[in-house]
């Protein structure tokens, strides 16, 4: 299949050999090579829309550290919040789903879940489905978006601040998403920056919704604003920035210390840490070996808390055609 088709190569294809399921447990650090910066961001030119909001978000997530902005039900809610918009948006909806078609479900639950991984705000879905499945296509040389070997810095949060041409506008990256964008929901959320001001506005719910609580706990106006902005900085501001740093830490330690179970043309890695906090998606090594696979961890061992949930909504009837890892069949 050819990337100017439906799916690209890179989203579907499972780069080791269908007989080597065997697991080596090869444990390892950084390897010897240096990558020069992509072609497609030289010269370099700064990205002001990205740069301006990741830094504005980072000052807004220190909001935490205000006692005034504290209360029980914005931690709780935070922390909820990061398993329905991290775990069920950008883990199932984002990358197991809509950027390797790992199981299928309808139409409106393919598009409730592109909904929540936009409320993460890490871009409209067809361009972080484009970005990972370029990262896929070219992992760890020179084309791969964000390989932690032109810098640590740069694989982990450095390429979000310059201008990648083949993702700054629609007609750069569609040749990678035309399958999505040949439905109108996703061409529909690029329009405008759509998908940004969804965020803006799920951030107001939560506002809102705060604001209302503390009206019915308190009756007064001042314990009214307090709840609402508790949820907001809690559930909003600092959710975003620690499932930033997770996803980013996907990209660059995922590709620097950790084990390996196959030999892969890269350097992924499974790296118990980061799957922790980002509920499986450190198992690396795994997905880069089978890319279509719902299950990130593949022995037993490999707690994979985004793989159980689809595994539950299989069972319910949601979810269907999901695809298991080879190694399943020895193990």
């Amino acid at each position: 299949m050819s990337i100017e088709n439906d799916v690209p190569d890179s989203a579907l294809s499972e780069p080791f050999d269908e007989e080597s399921t065997s697991v080596t447990n090869e444990t390892g650090s950084v390897d010897s090579r240096q990558l020069e910066l992509p072609k497609s961001v030289q010269p370099i030119k700064a990205d002001q829309f990205q740069l301006i909001f990741i830094v504005l978000l980072h000052i807004l997530a220190l909001l935490a550290f205000i006692p005034w902005f504290y209360s029980m039900a914005g931690f709780l809610t935070g922390i909820v919040s990061v398993f329905v918009f991290a775990m069920m948006g950008i883990n199932i909806g984002y990358h197991r789903l809509l950027t390797h078609r790992g199981f299928s479900c309808p139409k409106w639950f393919e598009h409730a879940l592109a909904l929540l991984g936009v409320c993460m705000l890490q871009g409209s879905p067809a361009r972080w489905v484009a970005i990972h499945r370029l990262h896929h296509k070219y992992s760890d040389e020179q084309a791969d978006p964000h390989s932690p070997f032109v810098s640590a810095y740069w694989g982990h949060i450095g390429w979000l601040f310059v201008r990648n041409r083949e993702f700054y506008e629609i007609n750069n990256f569609e040749r990678y998403v035309r399958d999505l964008l040949r439905d109108p929901f996703y061409l529909m959320l690029e329009q405008k920056l759509l998908w940004f001001w969804i965020y803006c506005f799920h951030a107001f719910l939560f506002f809102a919704g705060g604001y209302a609580v503390g009206w019915y706990v308190t009756g007064n106006f001042d314990g009214s604003v307090q709840m609402g902005f508790s949820l907001l900085v809690w559930s909003v501001f600092v959710r975003t920035i620690f499932v930033w740093h997770c996803t980013w830490a996907v990209n660059c330690i995922s590709h620097l210390w950790g084990y390996q179970n196959y030999k892969t043309s890269d350097n992924s890695r499974n790296n118990w840490l980061v799957s922790l906090f980002a509920h499986g998606e450190g198992w690396h090594n795994n997905h880069h070996a089978e890319q279509m696979s719902a299950s990130h961890g593949h022995l037993w061992y490999e707690f994979d808390l985004t793989w159980w949930v689809i595994w539950s909504l299989e069972k319910v009837g949601l979810v269907k055609n999901v695809v298991r890892p080879r190694c399943w069949k020895v193990y």
